[in-house]
Parts: structure tokens; sequence; C-alpha cells
């Protein structure tokens, strides 16, 4: 295939990822707010759990098709993306309080599913039973959040009445975004590997940047929106969930698609995930002990990711 052919299918696929995940996260957020769950909440359950459906599709097929370092790459790389790019975006233009009160509890357990993957991927693989023990942190996660929600009765939104018509369009933008998602993320992984090859850049550059940057531009979307329409509660628990969930589900996901055991290169362990933590403290640790978010920490997460992908831009 000509290699022009193959960028215009790439740029294709970000296409497709990008309006698949916008109308998914859009009809998601919708149906989600007619239940009347508070915003944090419905950012860091339904909202990250539809925009991680790029970095989930994208990395399993990866890990299918025989690209590991691609599958792993795009997963720790978007947790990367996620806080260093898009969170700092969020706090350098929109910081502001914290509104959940279990913020430091969330928050510690995504720091802590991150250090319990540290240790799991020493010896330079991720097995079955150590992915078990990552997805019972996405339950704790849950958990959590379903505590908030109860005790959060006051911050609840009013729920409103719609229409069967307006119902029937939404479920409609749901399954058309969904498949958007799909669409996307084959067009992506495929060219993707494809131009890795060509112009001589190693797979695991293009999951930790490209491909992760691209996947992650559902959770870019809604970041700006939530900064736009002045909700910084959804913004950050996005966020939050996604990261949880990349951590937590994918890369356990891919290793059971891998037939049990996961290969995890020595950078990934050694930089990519260290770097993700560092990224997780600066973020978490600060707000927790203020009750607030500061613009000063988005610029330090700014600087310190572009600081990395300078890095790998340079070593690789």
């Amino acid at each position: 295939m000509e290699l022009w052919l193959v960028g215009v299918l790439f740029l294709a696929g970000l296409v497709a990822l990008i309006w698949g995940g916008d109308t998914f996260v859009s009809a998601a957020s919708w149906i989600a707010e007619r239940t009347g769950i508070p915003k944090f909440v419905i950012g860091a359950t339904i909202v990250s759990l539809a925009t991680t459906l790029p970095e989930l599709t994208v990395s399993l097929m990866a890990t299918v098709d025989g690209s590991v370092d691609m599958a792993v790459g795009n997963a720790i790389g978007s947790v990367s993306a996620n806080i260093g790019l898009i969170m700092g975006i969020s706090l350098l233009v929109l910081p502001a309080k914290l509104e959940d009160n279990s913020f430091w509890a969330k928050g510690a357990v995504m720091i802590a599913s991150s250090a319990f993957l540290g240790a799991f991927i020493i010896d330079g693989k991720l097995g079955v039973l150590e992915s078990i023990l990552l997805m019972l942190w996405l339950l704790v996660f849950i958990r959590l959040n379903l505590r908030s929600m109860k005790q959060s009765q006051e911050n609840r939104l009013p729920r409103i009445r719609s229409t069967f018509g307006e119902t029937v369009f939404h479920l409609i933008k749901f399954v058309l975004g969904l498949a958007g998602i799909f669409l996307g993320a084959n067009l992506l992984v495929d060219n993707g590997s494809r131009l890795a090859i060509a112009i001589g850049v190693p797979e695991a550059l293009v999951g930790l940047t490209f491909v992760a940057v691209g996947t992650s531009l559902p959770e870019l979307i809604t970041t700006l929106t939530a900064i736009a329409k002045r909700e910084p509660s959804l913004s950050v628990g996005n966020i939050l969930g996604a990261n949880i969930i990349d951590i937590t589900m994918i890369l356990a996901c891919c290793a059971f698609a891998s037939g049990g055991t996961l290969s995890v290169s020595a950078q990934t362990s050694n930089l990519d995930l260290p770097l993700a933590l560092l990224l997780m403290v600066i973020a978490v640790v600060p707000a927790v002990l203020r009750r607030r978010f500061s613009r000063w920490q988005g610029v330090v997460l700014l600087l310190t990711y572009g600081a990395y992908v300078t890095h790998l831009a340079l070593t690789m």
C-alpha cells in the first residue's frame, strides 16, 4: 500500500475516533444525567468508561495482531497524556475546589493501582493472577463512586423528563458513536503499525505518543467542553476514572487476550510507568493537601509531559 494512502487512512482513523468518541460521550452523558447522578460520579464512571473505549479497543486489537509494544504503550501513554496534557490544560485554564469529599481515596486508588502494576511488571510480563488483582482495584474505585452517590443526595441533579423522540435520538447517537470508535480504532492500529515500519519509528514510540494522544482525544474533547461550560468536576472525574480503567482493565484484558501473559518492555517499567506515577502525584497530592487544584499544577504537568515526549523523540 502506498505510504500516502496509509497516512490518509491513519488520519481517517483519528477523525473517526474523535467523532465517535464525542458522539458516544454526548449520548452517554445525556443518558446518565437523566438518572440524577452527581457530575463528578458521571465523569468518573459513565463518561470515563465511554472515553476509554478507544484505548481499550486499540490495545486489544494491537495485542491480537501481535503488536504488543503498541498495546502497552497506548495504555500507559494514554494515562500520561490524560494527566500531563489534558488535566494539565484543565488545571491551567480552570483550577477549582475539590467538590468530592472522597477524591483523596479515589486518587489513592489510582496511584496505588499504578504502583502495583509497576511491581507486577518488574519481571517484564503481566500474568493472569496479577491482572485479576489489578481489576480488583477497579472494583474498589466503583465501590467508592457508589458510596459517593449515596452520600451526595444534596448534589444530585434534578431528573429531567424526556420525550420518546429525544430518548430514541440519543440511543441512536450512542450506537453510532460506538461504531465510530471501533472503525477508528481499526484504522488507527493497522495504519499506525504500517507507518511505524515504513518510516523506521519504533512501535512503542507510536503507541506512547501519536496513538496514545489520538485515543485520548475523547477525554480532551470532554475536558474542553467541561471548561467551556465551567464544569471542572466532570473533567477531573473523567480523567481520574479513565486512568484507573486504563491501568486496571485495559492491561488486564490485553493479558487475557495474549494468552495469559503480556510482555512488557524494560522502557515501560523503567521510564513510562514511573513518569505516569510522577504525574499522578503532582496532580493528586497538592490538591488533597490544599483541598483545591492550583494553576501551577497545570503548568508543571504540561512541562513534565512535554519534557517526556521530547526525550522519547530524541532517544528513539
